[in-house]
């Protein structure tokens, strides 16, 4: 374990990377080198189905020629020729067109520190204790009465090291770890059969749902489903529950990520400043969360990590930025930039959330005469660029407020736009995801049925 978190030989290597980049004769230049381990142990009918152990370290070059810019990376650090690698990405760096763009982060911006955001958890566990946690959890799924088989419990772990270094004098580090527990259950027979899931994801083990409690949510999820019947096509408010009201505000992430504003391709051009949900309203991107599933100390080019308010009292705030994006829009950098190995930084949300409202979910529901309540959406129709939604949607009527028979084979269709502005979160918000939002009350959208 412990030689896996060491990123001594990692941060080595970058320093050589540079140094070869000044000697094949770029102006500027920057290196990232990514470590990953994992484990996996799936789980069907009692017997293991699939063990599976990766792990590998990537590295990359970013060279810069003036405005010019070129990448390069490769997996095989041990054969690494530092020199034949950055000859390489200066060739190519020439051979492309200006970037007027291309740049190196503002020395002002960069971490100067990397703060201790708990991302480690010290102990990987092994196979067999990754076998007894889905062997647990698939026990318990099968355990509900009405579930007829398991379609799989599977349990992961893994670490995850990242080292970047560039020519401006950033040097920085950190190494975080992953633990994951599903399971999926099937209940019925024949074509009537109906399936559900419940999964738990967090950096350390000791944060993760009980093993049996993820089985029997699943399984009573299943048989919640049973017996589904279809609506006639009409207009209601629809309720999206927790774990399906975060794709609401991945779709606000990605129209206001830096990229699709400079590219013109986002339905939010020209909103920046203007009233786009109901007062009140918060979306918050943080990836300075102790112990989030994206938290990190700095972004992808070493600006310093901090909070940003992406919608404040219903207002459009800010963009996601980069430094490139950042300087194409006359704006500065949000410290969102993303980085692999491969290619250039691009702008990237950590861990967002829409902000808890003062309503339960029951008092968003209860003066519903009727209502569709979602609980899984299928499908990728929402469009960034025009804001048009419309998603297969399965979940329960509701009636009278109250949740009364399931549905299935709808779809739910409106405007992003319109969806926002009649947008009103409850106050169940709790932080399971990369992406979390509480209970969500969206007025007037078409169900389509049949």
């Amino acid at each position: 374990m412990t030689d896996l978190i060491d990123l001594s030989a990692l941060q080595a290597r970058v320093e050589t990377l540079l140094a070869a980049a000044r000697r094949a004769g770029a102006d500027q230049a920057d290196a990232v080198a990514l470590r990953g381990v994992s484990l996996s142990v799936e789980v069907r009918d009692g017997r293991v189905e699939e063990s599976e152990r990766a792990e590998g370290d990537d590295i990359g070059l970013r060279v810069f020629v003036g405005r010019r810019q070129a990448a390069v990376s490769t997996n095989d650090v041990v054969r690494l020729d530092p020199d034949q690698l950055a000859e390489r990405a200066v060739a190519m760096a020439r051979a492309t067109p200006e970037d007027p763009h291309a740049r190196l982060a503002d020395p002002a911006r960069l971490a100067t520190t990397v703060a201790d955001l708990d991302l480690l958890d010290p102990v990987l566990p092994d196979a067999a204790v990754l076998e007894r946690l889905a062997r647990t959890a698939e026990q318990a799924g099968l355990g509900v009465a009405g579930v007829a088989k398991s379609n799989g419990a599977s349990a992961s772990a893994g670490l995850g090291g990242f080292v970047l270094a560039t020519s401006g004098g950033f040097r920085g580090a950190y190494v975080s770890s992953q633990h994951s527990l599903s399971m999926t259950a099937i209940a019925g027979e024949g074509t009537a059969m109906e399936q559900d899931w419940e999964m738990s994801s967090a950096r350390h083990a000791r944060d993760l749902d009980a093993a049996a409690d993820i089985g029997r949510k699943a399984g009573e999820r299943a048989v919640r489903r049973l017996n589904p019947r279809k609506v006639a096509t009409t207009r209601v408010p629809v309720i999206f529950d927790p774990r399906v009201a975060g794709s609401l505000v991945g779709h606000i992430a990605a129209a206001v990520n830096g990229a699709a504003i400079a590219r013109k391709t986002s339905f939010l051009l020209g909103k920046l400043g203007s009233e786009i949900m109901p007062r009140g309203t918060r979306i918050v991107d943080d990836p300075l969360r102790p112990r989030g599933p994206r938290s990190r100390p700095f972004d992808g080019e070493g600006v310093a990590s901090a909070p940003l308010v992406l919608v404040d009292d219903g207002v459009l705030s800010s963009f996601l930025l980069d430094s490139a994006t950042a300087d194409e829009l006359g704006l500065a950098t949000t410290g969102h930039a993303k980085r692999g190995t491969g290619g250039p930084p691009s702008p990237a949300p950590t861990n967002l959330h829409l902000a808890a409202g003062p309503l339960s979910p029951r008092e968003l529901i209860g003066d519903l005469a009727e209502g569709f309540y979602v609980t899984d959406l299928i499908g990728m129709g929402a469009s960034i660029v025009t804001g048009d939604y419309s998603r297969g949607a399965s979940g329960f009527w509701i009636e009278n407020g109250e949740l009364t028979f399931p549905v299935s084979e709808v779809t739910i269709a409106g405007h992003l736009a319109d969806i926002y502005r009649a947008l009103t979160p409850a106050n169940d918000l709790e932080f399971r995801y990369s992406t979390n939002a509480p209970t969500v009350r969206v007025e007037g959208l078409t169900i389509a049925g049949r």
